[in-house]
Order: structure tokens, then sequence, then C-alpha cells
């Protein structure tokens, strides 16, 4: 069955999984909020505590119990702009096109359809990415993996982790086509979403100069090309360099906080979100303090999911941009200081496309049945957090 879906056009195959992911999640969690009775302290130490609708009826359940955590600040600046100096951190493409999408239909629809078309892309670039780097991995074993692991429920709520992975993949696979323009807007409104949109200035410098050195090469060799195939006329420096353009989107949304006399991000981590910038070596020795003082069960899940990462996407044979980009996240992950150590690991270090490459290529090793029983037990444990992030309870 996996090798005719495989046969199938990219687009149908990203388009049936996100349609199956989107009707499953929405019904487990219309379920969730049927069995769950969260605990009111655990609702109030939210900032919008008093603003939360009541939990109770049809509408409740389809769309208001996925106003959780971070979607309703995403919800708030989409409504009232940045409002209060809290909400810096979180960047403006996200809620931007919440608010334009909110003409049609009501916010917090707006945001998971946005999620939702962002989950499609996500899924179709990726799913582009493995078969043309990987043909001998069956692609389907790398977007399964993709779509079940722990944490990849957030791509179907009302969060940035969609967008910014879609405009991830879909930045890498232009730059290797040599559509410098497009690979560069799309690593600018990664920027423009979220913080780590911004690290693809690496991935993409690495390929720009990787088609300036053959382009060179070709030029000092002086060979001619084939008149059967006439060779495809090289883009010119201008435009490869435009990748250069990547990092504009942050660098714009920090001018712009600066201009409007709103405090810089650093400042508002260390001042409302008791997180601190400090060297990566910092984060894992307090990470490893924590995990022998007491154990936590959570945090030695972070620490596996960070280990994990780091050898499916820095240590794995894969190519240097790929290496570059997942070394890069991992690092801005460790910059952030904050208690308990490595808080939300494993929902950070899903824009690591490489792993999941890494990933298809040693399950392609694997026999049907047990990937099958393989993704079963991941996407149990992803159900598990989904649970917790309903109930008000994540700690991620």
């Amino acid at each position: 069955m996996l090798r005719r879906l495989h046969l199938r056009p990219d687009w149908q195959i990203a388009l049936a999984i996100t349609l199956l992911l989107r009707v499953f999640y929405s019904t487990f969690a219309a379920f969730a909020a049927i069995a769950q009775h969260p605990q009111a302290s655990l609702v109030r130490s939210n900032a919008f505590a008093q603003t939360l609708p009541s939990s109770s009826g049809l509408h409740y359940a389809l769309l208001g119990i996925w106003g959780r955590f971070d979607t309703l600040w995403y919800l708030r600046i989409a409504a009232r702009g940045y409002d209060l100096p809290a909400s810096v951190v979180f960047y403006p493409l996200y809620p931007a096109l919440i608010r334009f999408v909110s003409y049609l239909v009501e916010p917090v629809a707006a945001a998971l359809l946005v999620s939702t078309i962002a989950s499609f892309f996500y899924f179709l670039g990726l799913l582009r990415l493995a078969r043309r780097e990987a043909p001998d991995v069956l692609p389907l074993r790398v977007l399964a993996l993709a779509a079940v692991w722990p944490a990849s429920f957030f791509l179907f709520a009302a969060y940035t982790e969609a967008l910014a992975m879609a405009l991830i993949v879909w930045s890498i696979a232009q730059a290797r086509d040599e559509n410098w323009l497009s690979a560069a807007f799309c690593a600018l409104a990664a920027g423009l979403t979220r913080s780590a949109g911004t690290l693809l200035i690496v991935p993409l410098l690495v390929i720009a100069f990787g088609a300036w050195l053959r382009v060179s090469s070709r030029a000092v060799s002086r060979t001619p090309p084939r008149p059967e195939s006439p060779a495809r006329r090289p883009p010119s420096n201008i435009a490869r360099w435009s990748v250069f353009l990547a990092p504009l989107g942050t660098l714009a949304y920090w001018l712009w906080l600066r201009e409007t006399g709103r405090p810089r991000i650093a400042s508002a981590y260390r001042l409302y979100w008791d997180t601190q910038v400090a060297a990566p070596w910092t984060t894992l020795w307090q990470a490893i303090l924590a995990l022998f003082h007491r154990f936590q069960p959570l945090l030695a899940i972070s620490f596996a999911a960070l280990i994990l990462f780091f050898i499916a996407g820095v240590l794995a044979r894969r190519r240097m941009e790929d290496r570059c980009f997942s070394l890069a996240v991992i690092l801005h992950l460790l910059l952030r200081v904050c208690s308990p150590p490595l808080f939300g690991a494993p929902r950070y270090l899903l824009p690591i496309y490489p792993a999941y490459l890494t990933f298809g290529r040693w399950a392609n090793k694997m026999s049907r049945a047990r990937f099958i029983f393989l993704c079963m037990g991941l996407f149990a444990c992803n159900l598990g957090w989904l649970w917790a992030f309903l109930n008000w309870s994540l700690v991620l």
C-alpha cells in the first residue's frame, strides 16, 4: 500500500495527510473538551485567564479548546497589536495572517486555518526534499515520521511551527533549484515568523557558495555544453547573492521595535519570561545538573531529543548546508537559559528538517510491521503531549 501511495503526486499525498491529521486532531480535542476538567490554578497562571471563553458547548469543543498558552498571545496581537511589552517576543507574520483571515472567519478558526494550510506546504516541501535527496529511501516513511513525531501536533495548533517549517523547507528547496529570489523571500518571511527563521542565512550561504564554486570551476575548465542538451543559463551573481536578504525580516522587526520605543526581545525575555541569554555550554551544564539533582522525566526527554537531533542532523552523513542548519538551530536553542532547563526543546527542535531525512533512512531498513509499530509508539507520545497541552499542564 505504501509503495502504491508513493507513486501518487506529491500534492495529493501532502493534502491527504494534512486533512487526515486536521480531522483527527480536531476530533481528539473535541472529546478532550468533554473529558477534561483542568485545574483552576493552571488556567489562572495564564496572562489572559480573565478573557478565556466558557469551557462548554460545541463552539468551545471545536475551536475554543485550542486557545492555549502562546495561542492567546497571537490572537491578542492579531486583534490589538503589540500593546503589551511582553508580547514583543512573538514575531509578527503569523498574527498578521490571523488578522487577515479573520475577515473571513473568527480569529481562532483563522489561526487554525493558517496552520493547516502551512502544514500542507510543509509536508509537500519535505516530501520534495526526501524524493530528491534520498531516492533509496521510501519518502513516505520520512513524511510519516515527521507527522507522528512527538510534539508534531503543534503543526495543527494555533502556533507558528507549521508556518516557520514550511518556509524553511521551501527556502532550501528553492535554493537547491537556484531560484535565489524565491529562496531569499521564504527565508525573509521565516525570519518574520520566529527567530529561528533567521538561521536560514547559514544554509543559504553554503548553497550559494557551492553553486558559485561549480560555475567558477566550469568557467576555468571551459567545457563547452553538449549541442544536444544546451546548458541552462546560469543565474547572475546578483541573483545568487540575494540570499543575503534572508535576515532582513528579523532585522526589520527589531528595528521597528526600537523605533516605536518597545523593549528589545532579549530584555522582554528577561523581564517577562524568566529567560536569559547565555553560552550554550551553560544551558547544557544546568540541564545535566538538574537531571542529577532530581530526575525529571520531561527534562530527560528533552535532553534525549537534543542528542538524537544532533546525531541525525549534524553527525549523520548529510549535505554541508543540512549540518550547518541543524547545528545553528541547536545552538540557538541552547542560547536560552530558563527554568526548567531546555524548556520547550522537543518543540524547538522540530524545524531541523535534515533529522527527518536521516530518520527516514534509518527506518527504511526496518520491516513494515516494525515501522508501523514505531509510528504508533511515537504518535501515542504525541497524543499524550497534546492531551497535556489541552489540559493546561504541558511543559515542553
